[in-house]
């Protein structure tokens, strides 16, 4: 006996950086499924880093935050996408237009003539995805989840020249368990195979957006082709 305790080693905790973190995610989702980057609260220099590892989209809130951030890029943000995934205003309108290649929260059709118009004076035909409140939440936007309803506005929205419907776009329940979403993701995907076996003209129905950093594993499973990813790759989140 030598009268000495031994210690257990030591764990060692890595800590990734955006670009190693945004790399393994790239590696690790199936190719066909697009990630876009939500940089709300994020700063210039990070998604810089993003893009630099290789993002091909982002997307913001809120569009006084976009504007300062897209400037901030230079000549790099215009190597990305950038996807509306907040609610605009229609008095902001004008302003994301000038920064937005996709919205993906129209939930109405006053929402959606309003996109329109805005976008027929600038001579831009508008990517646009339909936000559907699948989990039926009072406290979330979007259109409700029934499908009679979702398919009459999409019908009506076809017919806005400057408006090119691509897709849908949803949020499960806020929960730690990612399987709490799997169900209302299934609902999404049979709503979205509903639409896509409709021949709608000018609805080319391809883009199919759900899941979180916290679901979008669930969310690819259940047939997501686009996730929306923050945390898992930026960090937690910091509010002055």
């Amino acid at each position: 006996m030598t009268g000495y305790t031994c210690l257990p080693t030591p764990v060692k905790f890595v800590v990734m950086s955006i670009t190693e973190k945004y790399q393994q995610l790239r590696a690790e989702i199936p190719e066909h499924v697009t990630i876009v980057l939500a940089a709300k609260t994020r700063t210039a220099e990070e998604v810089a880093e993003a893009i630099a590892a290789g993002a091909t989209d982002i997307g913001e809130n809120y569009v006084q935050e976009a504007e300062e951030i897209y400037h901030a890029l230079g000549a790099q943000a215009k190597r990305v996408r950038w996807h509306s995934i907040g609610a605009i205003q229609t008095n902001k309108i004008n302003k994301a237009l000038e920064i937005f290649d996709v919205f993906q929260t129209v939930d109405s059709l006053k929402h959606a003539r309003a996109l329109n118009t805005r976008a027929a004076r600038i001579e831009k035909v508008l990517p646009v995805y339909i936000e559907v409140n699948i989990g039926a939440e009072s406290s979330k936007a979007g259109i409700p989840p029934e499908y009679g309803k979702l398919e009459h506005l999409v019908h009506e929205m076809a017919q806005l020249e400057n408006l090119k419907i691509e897709g849908l776009m949803t949020m499960g329940p806020l929960s730690e368990d990612p399987e709490v979403s799997r169900p209302y993701f299934r609902a999404a995907k049979t709503m979205f195979d509903q639409l896509r076996a409709v021949d709608i003209p000018n609805v080319n129905m391809h883009v199919l957006s759900m899941g979180m950093s916290a679901s979008y594993q669930v969310a690819i499973e259940e047939g997501a082709t686009m996730v929306r990813l923050g945390t898992i790759v930026f960090g937690e989140r910091y509010y002055a």
